[in-house]
Order: C-alpha cells, then structure tokens, then sequence
C-alpha cells in the first residue's frame, strides 16, 4: 500500500512540474513573440512583389569597400531621386543578428526575431567637405522602375561581428527583366565608386581608428594642409630646376608622353638632412599638381600599402608620398623578418604598376646611404634623387625675409642673421625668426625687430638646450661657428 501511495506522489508531482514548464515556456514565448504594432520586413516585401510570391524571387549581391561608403550613399541618392520610383523607404533591423541582416532573413517569416522595419540609422563621414556626408547604416527600399518592382537592402558587411565592407542585395522576379535590373542598379553603384567625387583630387590617408573626435567617421581622412606658394619654396637653383622637370613639366607632358609609349609613371627620391624643405616642398606639390589626388603614407602605416595602392589606381592622377621609407627599406642585411616582408611589398606594388598609370611616387629620406639597393639603384622604381641640401647664403637670407614677415627687419639684422646661421637648415631659421619676435614682444617691442633679440634667440637655442637640441633643430655642427660669430662683434 505504502508503494501504490508513492508511486501516485510521483506521477502527481510529474504532472504539477510538466504544467509549470509548460506555463513558463508560453510564457517566455509570449516575451519572444512581436508585438503586432511592428511591421515585418516580409509583410512589406510581399505586399510590394504582389502577385508574385516570394518564392519566385532571386536575389544578387555586391558587396563594396567599406572607405567609399560616402560616395555610395550619393548614388543612392542620385539614382532614387531621379530615376527609380520610391514605394517605400525604412531601416531594418533583426534582434541578435551580430553578423547583420541580409534579404533572406528579410523574407523569412518567423515568430522569434524577425526582421523588422525601424527608423533609418545615418552616421556623418568626414569627406573634406564643409558639410559630411550623411551615410545610411542600414536601409530597405521597396522600388519601382518602368513597371518592374523591386526591392534594395543596404546593410555593413559583416565577419566575426565587425563591418569589413558596405553589402548591397537587390531582390527582383526570378526573369530576365530582373536580371538586367539588378545589373543596372549595381553598374550604376559601380561607375558611382570609380569616379569617386567624394575623394579625387584631395590629401588623403587612411585611418584606422573608427571615429575622430568630432564623432565623424573618418575611414579616409582628408588632409587640409597649409596653403604653399611657389615663391616659398626655398630651395637652391639646382634643386628647382629638377623638381620642375621631374614633376611639373613631367606631369603636364604626360600625355605627349603616352603618345610616344613612354610610361606615365615615375618615382622620385626627395633625401638630405632633416629641416631641409622636403615636407614642405610635398605640400607645395599637392597644391600645385591640379586635379592629383595625393596620398600621404608614414613608415608605420606600410602594412596598408595594398589598400593604398588600390585608392590610387582608382583616384589616379596620384601623387603617393612615403615619408622616412628608410625605416622600411634599409639594406636587407639590417631588416628583421617582417620588415623585409613590408620593403618586398613596397618594391611589388612599385614595379606591378602599368605603365600607363597616372602615379607619382615621391619617397623622402633623411639617411639615403642607408637605402636598400634595390630600391634606390634601380630605374622604373625610382627614376630620379633630387637632394636638398643645407640653405646657401643665399637661401638663408630668403628664409629669414620670408618667416620674419609681419615684423619690420632692417637689412643689416638680415645680414647679421644670415652670416650666424651658416650650416643650419631652413627649419632652424623658421624657429629663431619666431623666437626672435617673441623676445623682442616680451620685451615690450614695437614691431622692429632688434639684433639684441635674435642674439637672445640664438643663445637658447644654441646653448640652454644642450647638444640634443641642436640635433632636433637642424644646426648640429654650425654651433661652434655660431659660438665664435656670437662672440665676435658685429
């Protein structure tokens, strides 16, 4: 008896648990379950293609480099203003998709976690503009054109969680006419990136941090660098005359050149100690080489170079700048492993170009003796070295005319600055004429500039820094000169 008692406990308590799981579970299904106020992505879809069921659609893909999000975003814009009938335009969005949402999950019907339609999500990216393009994050467009219906879904392209690239699917009727729709609208996406308005002819880098501190996505950033006038470019007559032939006149006879099968290519190699001008001689050719889109890659950032490379072909003319390659194309003897991987990619990418492409290498050196032989012995890769050396007589006094300007220099402070600045480069004049000003405003001036203020100038720079302040200001070597010109009277 004891046992038949037990035994109905058991099933009792079995039928009391089963009843409370089964509560809980229509319970949690009830928590999972859309409320009826949000759209599904698949009710809007199959109302547009009606008649047509959703199992006789196709869908197409392309998926495009996440850096010209920008200019995509201004096809769209163009193309469904101007060309395409717009039904119907949303967000979408699908809870605990971490790899994005696609078309398919879009036409799937499912009670737990279906795509819904959402407002649109846009970000700002930074193109150089006074305004930043306002791009979509995710965007579902229900589309008409010449009586064909179909539909667009924008959305990142995802791997492991994080967007690689800008995805776009295109669903249409599974039939000829909507083949040749969806290679309609990708042809236009297509010509859209390789004319690239929103990039060509700027000063660009790429950046691999998300967002600046403005909260603009960057992704490419756009250099708005100082405004370099031929005139201040202070260089000797030797040196102007090859940056001219190497670079101007190469760049406006490119086209006579091609004519004849000459390639349009070339590279040059800009070296001499640091404060030379070689910077700034690159922001004058930026400027000064209309319609180049110039790209400008530091030693650390050569990891990118194929992306780079990939920009300009694509945004060519291009004026591609390598400052201190030496740090990556030292003699192979003093390479580590990955370091020699980075200079065999470099050498690559500079003789896997055509020759009819519109690319202007510029490389910059402060140790040229250091240079892999390969990459400096070697025409087709760098076809010319054009040296910048210490300022003559001469040059210094240009440069200090030219960075004393707003103050009232006489001629023989001139000349004075000009004989106690032998062997010291043109960043060095640049910082003793503000150093100078700012003395002569300390001590009460009246905008005429006093030789007892550029003496003061001298003696700290000089003296009060100690030897490596003379290193990282260009004059090592001119102070003992200095030191007896100082000491010397005027």
């Amino acid at each position: 008896m004891a046992e038949f008692f037990a035994t109905v406990g058991w099933v009792l308590l079995g039928v009391v648990l089963g009843a409370a799981v089964a509560v809980t579970a229509r319970r949690g299904s009830s928590r999972r379950r859309i409320p009826h106020s949000h759209t599904l992505a698949a009710d809007l879809i199959r109302f547009h293609f009606q008649p047509t069921p959703l199992d006789n659609l196709r869908i197409a893909e392309r998926r495009f480099p996440y850096r010209v999000r920008a200019d995509l975003q201004r096809a769209i814009d163009r193309l469904f203003s101007e060309q395409t009938t717009v039904h119907h335009f949303c967000g979408v969005r699908r809870e605990y998709s971490h790899e994005g949402v696609t078309l398919t999950d879009c036409l799937l019907v499912s009670e737990h976690y279906p795509a819904l339609a959402v407002p649109p999500q846009y970000e700002e990216v930074d193109v150089g503009d006074e305004v930043p393009v306002r791009c979509l994050k995710y965007g579902l467009w229900l589309l008409e054109d010449s009586g064909s219906r179909f539909v667009v879904l924008l959305a990142p392209a995802t791997r492991y969680g994080e967007a690689t690239g800008v995805l776009f699917q295109v669903a249409t009727v599974n039939d000829a006419e909507g083949a040749r729709l969806a290679q309609r609208f990708f042809k236009h996406l297509e010509d859209s990136v390789l004319q690239a308005k929103s990039y060509r002819g700027k000063i660009l880098s790429l950046e691999q941090t998300e967002h600046s501190y403005s909260g603009e996505t960057c992704g490419i950033k756009v250099h708005r660098l100082r405004t370099v006038e031929r005139e201040q470019v202070i260089l000797p007559r030797t040196t102007l005359d090859l940056l001219d032939r190497n670079v101007i006149q190469f760049v406006r006879r490119r086209p006579q050149l091609a004519q004849f099968g000459q390639a349009a290519k070339k590279g040059l190699l800009f070296y001499g100690p640091p404060g030379t001008g070689k910077t700034h001689t690159i922001h004058y050719l930026a400027r000064a080489l209309e319609g180049h889109t110039t790209l400008l890659i530091t030693a650390e950032q050569v990891g990118l170079l194929g992306e780079y490379m990939t920009l300009a072909r694509l945004l060519q003319p291009s004026l591609v700048v390598i400052e201190d390659v030496d740090l990556i194309a030292r003699d192979r003897g003093e390479l580590g492993v990955c370091e020699e991987v980075m200079l065999n990619k470099l050498l690559n990418e500079m003789d896997g170009l055509k020759e009819e492409a519109d690319i202007l290498f510029v490389l910059t050196t402060n140790r040229p003796e250091a240079l892999e032989r390969a990459l400096a012995s070697r025409p087709g890769r760098v076809d010319q070295a054009i040296e910048f050396p210490l300022p003559d007589e001469q040059g210094r006094e240009m440069l200090v005319r030219l960075y004393s300007q707003g103050v009232d220099v006489s001629d023989e402070v001139v000349q004075t600055i000009v004989r106690r600045t032998e062997r010291v480069s043109a960043a060095f004049v640049k910082e003793l004429m503000r150093r100078s000003v700012q003395f002569h405003l300390e001590g009460n001036g009246t905008g005429r500039l006093q030789l007892a203020d550029v003496e003061e100038a001298l003696e700290e720079m000089l003296f009060r820094g100690g030897s490596l302040n003379l290193k990282l200001l260009g004059a090592e070597g001119a102070a003992s000169s200095m030191k007896c010109a100082l000491e010397s009277p005027s």
